[in-house]
């Protein structure tokens, strides 16, 4: 923990020197003293950077530690214009004068209840600044990382933290580029940008997989990740009673979504709540309200599921693949379509249509039917339905960015956006969006409904805010397509290099001379129209083909590692 040249250095000698003692007495053990360091370093980083939420957490463990109160820590910790003068550390936070034997549950439970409010309120409520004004805090802006690559990406265009798959264990088994060798390079790389790097584990297990978790699990957490995101109650158990010390973030699969379910996971050790994807912008509210000293992360972006996060049985329905294993093959965004059917007056079963039938539905909106996936032939199942076409389980994406001023006030964490399967661009041009949208709310500038432009031109099933406004239930599904389609631009190279005004482009889709291209970059983009072009030999060419190459492109601006996007006519 440092010392000298911090503003509270002379806090962090005196908390060394009194958990050596401690430790020496045998009232802490190693891992303990280790814990709480860790906890007062965060804490009082997190309040030199302004990022007041979640430090109430910190400061409520702090003050299991030391037994003081938390407005005497708050004063500690504080800056010397916010102490107002005060720059000595309290001697409350001696623990020298604790009861024997009165161990951290017992102070928690003993701890001043208006103390605790006051600073909840503040800290949700936002935190007064130099002149007096209330200011939001800025939330965390978590990116998927499903590459090094797209990790890399992402801390380049504004992530705070990103989110990769344990193998084996994480719900994107399928498509996971992370074995341990690339979970250690990205820890590192991470903690190395003053990052963090949080490993999912979030499969719900059946018996087998108990038997090897804790094993596979181990190599892991040596590595000392940020956090692991867990979902099953039996690994959360099994990981707080082998390594007490590392935090766990529940993950959606968990559907929390109400205050009691937060309460419960944060009794048993849980630090960080991922909310579930059907909850209210005022539901998310109230959790808070009820629960002021847990973190909490929200779902901004991406895909939604049909069913409760994640809980569906339809892809192991149909292909024996379980969506709770990692292994989903999105069954619900098939196409399908709908023929009239019978009713076998024995069974109450639906009939499959006759070959020879016309196929033409029963004007009665109520009717039964049954659908057949296109692939799928004579493999019918009954259903019912109204005027609509007929994706009939396909949920539009998810994009809540105009709210993230709404979010950040509320007092949420963790801003969280999904994708480990996307491209590399999409998490760029989504994290830049995002990190535009958090600054501008925390700075008290109006939203800029030009980002919401600028994720148009992410691929996408067509946006919807979800839950988190209650809109038609036409908003939330897609009856046109269940595939995604960008309606903006298409992502069309990578930059590799520059020089002498030279942008050298790994090309990924085709684009040409005469096209508006549009530079992003991380200190801003820019819109040029390309007016000439030349291959990796010098010459002038008019055209650069999809398939991997490199050419030439001439640039003004920064433009190092900038990804190109070539804007679609009309």
């Amino acid at each position: 923990m440092p010392a000298d040249g911090n503003p509270h250095g002379e806090l962090f000698k005196r908390i060394g020197r009194t958990l050596a003692q401690r430790r020496e007495a045998r009232e802490l053990t190693q891992d303990q003293v280790a814990e709480a360091l860790e906890i007062g370093t965060e804490a009082v980083s997190r309040i030199e950077r302004g990022i007041t939420m979640p430090t109430v957490q910190r400061l409520a463990e702090l003050t299991e530690v030391y037994d003081c109160g938390i407005d005497e820590l708050l004063i500690a910790c504080s800056t010397p214009q916010q102490r107002s003068g005060r720059t000595h550390c309290p001697d409350s936070l001696n623990p020298a004068g604790g009861r024997p034997g009165h161990d951290r549950r017992s102070r928690a439970k003993n701890r001043r209840a208006p103390e605790r409010a006051l600073v909840t309120n503040t800290l949700h409520g936002g935190a007064p600044d130099n002149t007096g004004n209330m200011t939001t805090q800025a939330p965390e802006l978590l990116l998927p990382a499903g590459s090094l690559d797209k990790m890399r990406a992402a801390f380049r265009f504004g992530a705070d933290a990103v989110y990769a798959g344990q193998p084996r264990y994480s719900l994107r088994a399928r498509n996971n580029e992370f074995g341990l060798p690339q979970l250690a390079q990205g820890i590192a790389e991470a903690h190395a940008l003053g990052k963090k790097f949080f490993v999912t584990s979030n499969l719900i297990a059946h018996n087998d997989k108990l038997r090897t978790y804790l094993r596979d699990l181990e190599p892991v957490v040596t590595l000392k990740p940020d956090a692991l995101i867990m979902a099953d109650a039996g690994l959360i158990m099994l990981v707080r009673e082998k390594w007490p010390h590392i935090p766990i973030h529940l993950s959606v699969q968990a559907n929390s979504t109400n205050w009691a379910a937060v309460k419960f996971w944060q009794s048993v050790g849980v630090r960080r709540i991922i909310l579930s994807r059907e909850l209210s912008l005022a539901e998310v509210e109230q959790i808070r309200q009820h629960c002021p000293d847990v973190e909490l992360e929200v779902f901004v972006h991406g895909a939604l599921c049909i069913a409760y996060s994640g809980r569906c049985l339809l892809s192991g329905y149909f292909n024996r693949r379980d969506s709770n294993q990692g292994t989903c093959t999105n069954a619900c965004r098939w196409n399908y379509k709908t023929l009239s059917a019978g009713l076998d007056p024995n069974t109450g079963e639906a009939l499959a249509p006759s070959a020879c039938g016309d196929g033409q539905r029963h004007p009665a909106a109520d009717a039964l039917m049954v659908i057949e996936e296109e692939s799928r032939p004579n493999q019918w199942m009954p259903m019912m339905e109204d005027e609509h076409g007929t994706y009939v389980m396909n949920s539009k994406d998810l994009r809540a960015i105009e709210l993230v001023g709404k979010l950040a006030q509320i007092g949420v964490d963790s801003l969280k956006i999904e994708g480990r399967t996307k491209s590399l661009y999409y998490v760029a041009r989504a994290a830049q969006a995002y990190r535009r949208a958090i600054d501008d709310a925390v700075a008290g500038r109006a939203f800029d409904p030009h980002l919401i432009t600028d994720l148009e031109g992410l691929a996408n099933r067509g946006y919807t805010s979800g839950f988190l406004e209650r809109r038609p239930a036409q908003d939330y599904q897609n009856y046109e397509t269940g595939h995604s389609v960008a309606t903006r631009s298409q992502f069309v190279g990578e930059v590799r290099a520059v020089q002498d005004g030279w942008a050298e482009v790994e090309t990924k889709n085709r684009f040409a001379v005469g096209d508006w291209i549009e530079i992003i970059h991380q200190q801003g983009n820019r819109v040029v129209r390309l007016e000439q072009m030349k291959n990796a030999a010098g010459q002038p060419i008019t055209v650069a083909a999809g398939n991997p190459l490199r050419v030439w492109i001439p640039v003004e601006g920064p433009s190092e590692q900038a990804l190109i996007a070539r804007l679609q006519q009309g």
